[in-house]
């Protein structure tokens, strides 16, 4: 089952970051979103990926273009010009880079690449959210109704902590960030059907989120798996700063490889 991944958005609220490059290839630990994104597929068995591209799309091919160098021992004979590979950490990946335009939407994004995908199931997300999603359950659990496509669904944090007053104003308990309104929202990490092309227009400016996915849940053809584990989206320079520190800290609940 083919990986789709959503790289191409422009990613303006970590302007400090994208004025470089495309929000994918931020990196957090030393190593870019995407990677960790793949790396969970990958850990669960799913090692054939098609990256969707648009903004600074060539920076993702470079570094894929580079990366069997770039994770590999080598020794350079400059005269003769040879390279020898000693030793390489390569993960068992297919990779496939597919141009979907700079200011096409995510269902426009979707709907370009239906030819590499076929009439096979697919996995979907987006390229800037990480997780311990089992996604060995995710895909049984989809395989067990009969929707066209399985949305992953998370109760993120509040972002403050929350107090309880009583009526003499004292505060009788703290808590530190707890759920939010206690409302499940769209967590990404998809499994679609390939029937999931018949509700996407061959339209550019398509969202997937708005059309597509109101008229999948309309036509009752939309389940989702409900996870209550680690979600974090990486919207702002602080998200990416906080991934960074349980990186560091050796306490990032997505790393599970």
């Amino acid at each position: 089952m083919k990986v789709v991944i959503l790289a191409g958005g422009f990613g303006t609220r970590l302007s400090e970051e994208t004025v470089l490059k495309p929000k994918p290839m931020v990196e957090i630990g030393q190593k870019p979103i995407l990677w960790h994104i793949m790396k969970t597929y990958s850990y669960y068995g799913f090692n054939d990926f098609v990256i969707l591209l648009g903004y600074k799309g060539y920076y993702i091919k470079e570094y894929f273009s580079n990366y069997f160098l770039h994770q590999s021992d080598v020794t350079f004979d400059l005269k003769n010009n040879i390279m020898q590979t000693h030793s390489s950490s390569i993960e068992d990946w297919k990779v496939s880079l597919i141009d979907t335009g700079e200011n096409t939407m995510t269902g426009g994004r979707i709907k370009r690449i239906q030819q590499f995908i076929g009439n096979e199931n697919f996995l979907l997300t987006y390229g800037d959210g990480v997780a311990n999603i089992n996604i060995s359950e995710l895909v049984a659990f989809h395989n067990s109704h009969d929707g066209c496509i399985t949305m992953t669904s998370s109760q993120p944090a509040g972002r403050f902590g929350a107090l309880n007053i009583d009526t003499e104003n004292r505060i009788t308990k703290f808590l530190e960030k707890p759920k939010g309104d206690g409302r499940w929202i769209n967590a990404g990490y998809f499994v679609c059907d390939s029937k999931v092309f018949d509700f996407i227009e061959p339209d550019d400016s398509i969202v997937f989120e708005d059309g597509p996915l109101k008229n999948l849940a309309n036509a009752k053809q939309m389940y989702t798996y409900k996870h209550e584990g680690f979600w974090m989206p990486m919207d702002s320079l602080k998200d990416k700063n906080d991934l960074t520190k349980m990186c560091e800290m050796g306490i990032a609940p997505w790393i599970v490889w």
